[in-house]
């Protein structure tokens, strides 16, 4: 049980680093990246992507939990809690890249889903609350 927990929190820890190596190397992120961006016309657009993304990966990610057969064993529900978990990982990466090239003086709001990806970590708390189930 262990082992598999510590796998999934590995695949987090890969596409978090991933994710945070992308925006400092790409992003040239200063002290001015923090602070709120002007927001014109043609950038209102991707103001809404960060909030689709984490909408939309909450979405994903409940909807293969309903999948789950409760009778089913521990087991059995693993393999499908963790891909539902990199569903929702994958969105909000997405979200982040889209704003990161198409733009990128809105890149607060992809540090903000880097961050929400982060507090996403697996544990075996989070599991057995997601999942309602006792480890």
């Amino acid at each position: 049980m262990t082992h598999k927990i510590k796998s999934l929190q590995m695949i987090h820890l890969a596409i978090c680093i991933g994710m945070l190596v992308a925006y400092i190397f790409v992003g040239e992120i200063t002290m001015d990246t923090f602070k709120v961006p002007t927001i014109d016309s043609s950038a209102l657009i991707y103001l809404l992507i960060p909030v689709l993304a984490v909408f939309l990966s909450n979405f994903l990610f409940n909807s293969q939990l309903k999948q789950i057969d409760k009778k089913a064993n521990v087991e059995d529900i693993l393999p499908i809690y963790q891909t539902a978990s990199i569903i929702r990982w994958a969105v909000l990466e997405g979200g982040a890249f889209i704003i990161l090239f198409a733009q990128p003086n809105l890149i607060v709001f992809g540090i903000l889903l880097i961050v929400y990806l982060i507090i996403l970590r697996p544990t075996q708390e989070k599991m057995e609350r997601d999942l309602d189930v006792k480890f």
